[in-house]
């Protein structure tokens, strides 16, 4: 049985696999068969991360047949024109080179810092594989060496999400919910389970407000600042339900958490104080 010890030294790549593996998927697009999710890059993450990067190209070797060509671009997507491009998958190539600009302009985190509250409406878009792709990239930076194919992944992640981009339908507002699992109870069960899961997600009718979260169109994006790394975005109580489990109460020092906290002035809430048993702001 494998150790902790040798469990811990694989999750950093020093072979240049993974850089590899990336590579190879950067050629393909993130779907094949018009609806149907390219695994590879989490695959290949997960295989790398848990020692197993000797098997990682002979993986892809026999997944290669499921991939398809990177479409071609048709327009850029730009810091003006974006909302348009939302949920567009015939842009799923503007998106990921709009992401590569970006990425290759700014820091990473920071990036993602500002794009993730505005695609978190849009979570339920290919099954959620888009925002699963982002947090194996993200992973990948934090836990080791921040490389061209690494940073490019997260670009090409990113503009997966964008271009499969779902919101879920104009729904009733219900009472609001003390919590996840009670918000959950009261959605009403549809009537008509047919189909596949965007269909279904179309037939919602109702959702709780979570508590202290504004009222807003659940339709629209997060408002544009005028400007690519402005005012953040006003984060509702999910989002910061969500990063407040990178606050640690047990230990003396809140770990480390998956991306810069929008509700922080700092670089990253979660390093922003050494004081034990200190929380997220609500």
């Amino acid at each position: 049985m494998r150790s902790m010890t040798d469990t811990a030294r694989n999750r950093t790549d020093t072979t240049g696999t993974l850089d590899e593996a990336l590579e190879r998927i950067h050629l393909s697009g993130p779907e094949r068969d018009g609806w149907l999710s390219n695994h590879a890059p989490m695959a290949v993450e997960a295989l790398v991360r848990r020692g197993q990067a000797r098997t990682a190209h002979r993986w892809l070797d026999n997944y290669r047949d499921r991939l398809e060509d990177m479409p071609a671009s048709t327009a850029p997507v730009t810091g003006q024109n974006w909302p348009e491009a939302l949920g567009d998958l015939s842009r799923v190539a503007d998106w990921t080179l709009f992401f590569e600009r970006e990425t290759a302009d700014h820091p990473w985190p920071t990036v993602l810092a500002e794009w993730w509250p505005r695609l978190l409406p849009g979570i339920a878009g290919g099954a959620t594989h888009g925002v699963i792709r982002v947090g194996h990239s993200v992973h990948t930076l934090l836990e080791g060496e921040e490389t061209a194919p690494r940073v490019r992944e997260l670009a090409h992640a990113l503009g997966y999400w964008a271009a499969r981009y779902q919101p879920l339908p104009t729904l009733e507002r219900l009472a609001p919910a003390p919590d996840a699992a009670a918000a959950l109870d009261r959605v009403p069960r549809i009537a008509d389970q047919d189909g596949g899961m965007l269909e279904r997600l179309d037939r919602l009718t109702g959702f709780p407000d979570w508590p202290g979260q504004a009222p807003r169109d659940r339709r629209r994006p997060a408002p544009h600042s005028g400007s690519s790394y402005g005012p953040r975005p006003t984060v509702t109580r999910p989002m910061a339900t969500a990063h407040r489990s990178c606050w640690s109460t047990r230990r003396p020092r809140p770990t480390r958490c998956c991306a810069p906290c929008p509700h922080s002035p700092t670089p990253c809430g979660c390093r922003a104080s050494t004081r034990p048993g200190r929380r997220a702001p609500r």
